[in-house]
């Protein structure tokens, strides 16, 4: 089996999420890791064994053994980076965002088209082993989705990452929060959004975006979608998705899965693993070696694209 020699963008705390999981992927080596910070960048490099560092990109496209390029890069940078990779010949898998409005995601799958090589984007819910058990339960029609009611809550009120560290951008919870139940709603739904509505809270004075959020969605298949966003909430963190349906409820808090009753369900045999960072990464160089369109390819998650676009238009609309 051919290595597959790959480059990582962000050593922040979700590249490292990706060096952890890439840890346990047979045939796979980080041959170059970039980062913003040379000498933080360097210091992560060396704790997995990374020959090559950089603060340049381009620098990395560069390199003829550089197979793939994964990018946990800052959100404004997606799309343009995205196309860089792709027209440097390299496969992309970029972190959810795939872009931050609708016209770069469409470039950026239209340069996927062109070239023919993989490009996903990094849609975990797709990957969770709870949503994939709930997956599985409707595909085999044992489960119909009635409704989605999602809550996605942080405490952000300064512009700090999961480290604790400063960030060198703005965080979002429209085109990167929202984008995470947009893409499942449509996704475990197999339907078109046919509604959707959008209010906001105040915008805060120094980030400059909205704190707070409430979406609604309606698919074609009739269930509805509820979801509720906040950077303001002070405890539990994360995103947590009750799904009613009409033969159970089940509530999915990131890995782990229960019943209406708050009874466990054992999802520890859906996949190969339970980090959905790691099965992310395993079905992008799963289609690398196999040629084959990957789950969460950016051509199957343009239709969130379509309704952040249309949400955002709301909004501004609404002043």
């Amino acid at each position: 089996m051919k290595t597959i020699k790959v480059a990582l963008a962000g050593a922040g705390a979700f590249g490292i999420k990706h060096l952890d999981g890439i840890r346990n992927i047979d045939g796979v080596e980080v041959v170059s890791l970039i980062g913003r910070d040379l000498e933080k960048t360097r210091t992560v490099a060396e704790k997995y064994g990374i020959g090559h560092v950089t603060t340049d990109l381009n620098e990395t496209l560069a390199m003829p053994e550089v197979d793939a390029v994964i990018l946990c890069t800052p959100t404004q940078m997606h799309a343009s980076q995205s196309l860089a990779c792709l027209k440097a010949g390299k496969h992309v898998q970029v972190e959810i965002p795939l872009a931050d409005s609708l016209k770069d995601a469409k470039a950026v799958v239209q340069l996927q088209q062109e070239t023919g090589l993989v490009a996903m984007c990094g849609h975990t819910r797709r990957f969770n082993p709870s949503h994939q058990w709930v997956n599985e339960k409707i595909r085999n029609g044992e489960f119909n989705i009635q409704q989605m009611d999602v809550q996605t809550y942080f405490f952000r009120r300064s512009n700090m990452n999961a480290l604790g560290e400063p960030r060198s951008w703005t965080d979002h919870l429209l085109w990167h929060h929202a984008a995470h139940t947009v893409d499942l709603f449509i996704h475990q739904t197999s339907g078109d959004i046919v509604q959707a509505n959008a209010v906001q809270g105040p915008i805060h004075p120094e980030l400059g975006i909205a704190m707070d959020m409430s979406i609604q969605l309606k698919s074609s298949t009739g269930a509805i979608c509820t979801l509720s966003l906040s950077f303001n909430n002070d405890g539990p963190l994360g995103t947590f998705f009750r799904y009613i349906g009409d033969t159970g409820t089940y509530i999915a808090r990131y890995d782990d899965l229960v019943n209406g009753k708050e009874e466990a369900i054992d999802v520890s045999q859906v996949d190969v693993c339970m980090n959905g960072i790691e099965l992310q990464d395993r079905e992008f160089f799963r289609a690398i070696r196999e040629g084959d369109e990957p789950n969460s390819s950016v051509a199957q998650v343009l239709p969130c694209y379509r309704v952040l676009q249309q949400l955002e238009a709301q909004l501004n609309a609404a002043g």
